[in-house]
This record gives structure tokens, C-alpha cells and sequence, in this order.
């Protein structure tokens, strides 16, 4: 008998099942996520790894002494990551799906330099040390103050090697619950493709809980936008076209931004700053923050985090400032274009609530909604280079040059020049 073989394929095996169907229940959600999301988005790795791990077990023991237990979980560990790797490649047809039918099956004719084979074509090189995240044709400005307040106020800029101006810009907010994470964890191959192709991206900290209460999240993005629109420009950026980004808790915080410009109450001491944003892509966001979707999730997320941890009252008798810090609830007219992007066997962040968002929104925007469920795809999924998250990257990237081509139309069309788009 050959215990570690047989474990080593054993355990394996039970990752893979989880990573294609992932144990659900509040107790075992977040242990359900890591497993299911580190096996899904390397599953070309795993598999490699398997038939490495099965090759050398043959050789040293030959077929006649083999663990034939462990040889068939080897099997069906194979063909579990087999299938993720399949699955993951979905990606590309449902982002671009999504775009199609949000835009417009013609939208690709309206870009600058539409896609070619190679740019929709899975980027293996890439993928082989995905947590080796350079990039050798941009630079980046690390650790500016964007607000008085310390490290917790500071941002980063990446942009092209090669000096720019008057380039569009993305603003990137790193996700962690409320409670954890920083600028420089979340967001990296979306910026790093972005600044690539002459894009100017900015990733932002802000005050975490439980030591910062709500509102001071929300607050601390909305003056780094006040410094982007007064800044930018030093860096090549266009301060008339921001778009936000952001993954979790910092997908509703993009879409809180991108819901309520100019809100005096959570620009207070700034009023008169701008701080619309013309585009936003949130990931696997947190959209019912007050609970009012009925969903059972999202009540227990604000009794068990959002009330404890990081607003600090109780929803009973303070739920108005849960649903003003709502997405869900905030929903009105004149939402810029979105893009809202989910994972299908999201653990932590039920994609119910990210279809019922779109749902209310496509139902009062007079601009586009793009969705796309991702299939297989985890809470988290574009944190590293991998299958999924290049396919996904290269779709935002397409929607933010449609709506930033589409920006300037209308400013040229305001000024007297050709018709808006339509």
C-alpha cells in the first residue's frame, strides 16, 4: 500500500469536486471559497501536477506494484480539472455575450482597433508563473497621499512606460470585507493590461474597519476621486472620463461611487468637488448592503459583519444608513454605463444578488447594463493571472473603450461637432 500517493490524490480529488460544485452552508462558505477558487483558477497547474505526481508513482513502483486505488482518483482528479480548465475557457463567450447584447452585436466596429484572433486567444505565457504579475511596458507611482491620514490615504498610479496625456482613466478599489486588503493585492492584471494599451489606472487604500466606521469607506474613495480630477493630468491622465472598478466590498464601494456623485452627505468638507465617474465594472460586488432583497444572505451579512464590524449600529434602529450605503437601494436614473461581472458558484457573495442589481438597474438606466455570470468562476477569480481573468480583462477592456469612445462623441456632439451616438 502507498498512503501518500493515495492521500496526495485523495485530497486533491475532493478540491476539484468542490472547486465544480462548491459545499455551500454559512459555516463551511469561506473554506468552500479558498479551496474552490485556488483549484479553479489553477487547474492547468493541478492537472500538470497530477500527471507529473501519477508519472513518478509508476516509475518508482511499476505498473504491477501500483496503488490502483489511488491511481483511479488520480483518474478522476484528472478529469475534474479537465473540465474546470474547459469551463474557464466559457469565460470569453460570456463576457462577450454580455457585451453583444448590451451594446449591440456591431459594437466591436465601433472600437478604435477591434479585437483580433490573438487578443481573444487564451494567453498561455502568461498563465505558466501567474503570481509573477510585470510588467515591463508600464511604470508605476507608488504611494502618493491622496488626503491627510497616512498610509491608509495613500494611492498608486500605473501608467505607460512612455510618456501619455489625455488618457482615460480607472480607478481600481481593493476589496477585504471592509477590514482587510490594500492597493496593492487586488486589480493588478486589469491595471497593469489597461496602463499597457495607454490607459492611466490609480489604486486606492482607504480606511478599514473595525477601527474606521461607515461612512469613512466611502468618504476616503470619494476624495481620492477629488484628487484624480485634480492631478491626473500630471500623469497623462484625462480628468473628464474616470471609470471604477473594484472587487467584493470594493465592487459595491465602485458602485456606490458611480451611483451617487456630488452626494453631500458623504463629501463632507469637499461638496464642491466632482466626484461623478463616467463608467463603472464592479466584480463580484456586495449590491444589498442593507438587506432589503430579502434575501437570507444578505440579512445575516448585516447582523453578522456589516452591524458588528464595520457601520457599528444596529439595523433595527438605524437602517436608513444601511440602505444610503446601498447599491440596491441607490439605484436611479442616472447611473453611467456598467458593466457588472459575477461568478457563477460565487461562495461568499451569492450571484442572486448581483442579477436581482442589474435587474433593478437595467430597469431605470437609460444607459447600458452589460452582465456577465462567469461560469465556474469563484468570489475572486481575477485576483492572479489565469484562464477566466484573461478572458475577462480583455472584455472590460473593450467595454470601457466603447463607453470612453462614446464619451468623446458626445463631448464633440456638445460642442457643435458630429451627432451623439445613439
Amino acid at each position: 500500500m502507498h498512503p501518500t500517493f493515495r492521500t496526495r490524490r485523495a485530497v486533491q480529488l475532493g478540491l476539484t469536486a468542490n472547486a465544480l460544485r462548491p459545499l455551500s452552508g454559512p459555516r463551511v462558505s469561506i473554506a468552500a471559497f479558498f479551496a474552490g477558487w485556488l483549484t479553479s483558477e489553477l487547474a492547468p497547474h493541478l492537472l500538470a501536477l497530477t500527471v507529473a505526481d501519477t508519472a513518478a508513482h509508476l516509475a518508482k513502483r511499476r505498473p504491477r506494484g501500483a496503488d490502483r486505488p489511488g491511481l483511479a482518483l488520480a483518474a478522476l482528479s484528472a478529469g475534474g480539472l479537465g473540465a474546470l480548465i474547459v469551463q474557464a475557457q466559457r469565460a470569453r463567450g460570456a463576457v462577450e455575450d454580455a457585451l453583444v447584447e448590451a451594446l449591440g452585436p456591431a459594437y466591436r466596429e465601433d472600437l478604435r482597433r477591434p479585437p483580433d484572433p490573438k487578443d481573444l486567444a487564451t494567453p498561455w505565457g502568461q498563465l505558466v508563473l501567474p503570481f509573477r504579475m510585470r510588467n515591463t511596458e508600464i511604470r508605476r507611482d507608488r504611494d502618493i497621499a491622496y488626503a491627510p491620514g497616512g498610509r491608509r490615504y495613500l494611492l498608486d498610479v500605473y501608467r505607460p512606460r512612455e510618456p501619455v496625456s489625455g488618457r482615460p482613466v480607472l480607478l481600481q478599489v481593493h476589496g477585504g470585507a471592509w477590514i482587510t486588503g490594500n492597493k496593492d493585492q487586488q486589480g493588478i492584471p486589469l491595471m497593469q493590461h489597461m496602463a499597457q494599451r495607454g490607459w492611466v489606472c490609480v489604486a486606492i487604500n482607504y480606511p478599514l474597519s473595525p477601527s474606521a466606521r461607515w461612512p469613512q469607506h466611502i468618504v476616503a474613495a470619494k476624495r481620492a476621486l477629488g484628487w484624480i480630477r485634480d492631478n491626473i493630468d500630471n500623469y497623462g491622465g484625462d480628468p473628464s472620463f474616470l471609470a471604477a472598478t473594484g472587487g467584493s466590498a470594493g465592487g459595491h464601494l465602485a458602485a456606490l461611487l458611480a451611483l451617487t456623485p456630488n452626494d453631500p452627505a458623504l463629501q463632507p468638507g469637499f461638496t464642491d468637488v466632482d466626484t461623478s465617474v463616467q463608467a463603472c465594472v464592479p466584480h463580484y460586488g456586495v449590491y444589498d448592503f442593507a438587506g432589503t432583497s430579502g434575501s437570507r444572505a444578505s440579512a445575516a451579512r448585516m447582523r453578522h459583519l456589516l452591524a458588528r464590524f464595520v457601520v457599528g449600529k444596529d439595523p433595527a434602529e438605524a437602517l436608513d444608513d444601511y440602505i444610503a450605503a446601498s447599491p440596491l437601494d441607490r439605484i436611479n436614473d442616472k447611473a453611467p454605463p456598467f458593466f457588472v461581472i459575477h461568478g457563477e458558484r460565487d461562495s461568499l457573495v451569492p450571484v442572486r444578488e448581483a442579477r436581482e442589481f442589474v435587474r433593478r438597474l437595467r430597469e431605470v438606466s437609460p444607459n447600458p447594463v452589460a452582465y456577465a455570470e462567469i461560469p465556474g468562476a469563484q468570489h475572486a477569480f481575477d485576483v492572479f493571472p489565469s484562464i477566466r481573468s484573461a478572458h475577462v480583462v480583455r472584455g472590460v477592456e473593450r467595454f470601457l473603450e466603447w463607453t470612453y469612445l462614446r464619451h468623446l462623441a458626445t463631448a464633440e456632439a456638445a460642442r457643435g461637432g458630429a451627432p451623439p451616438p445613439r
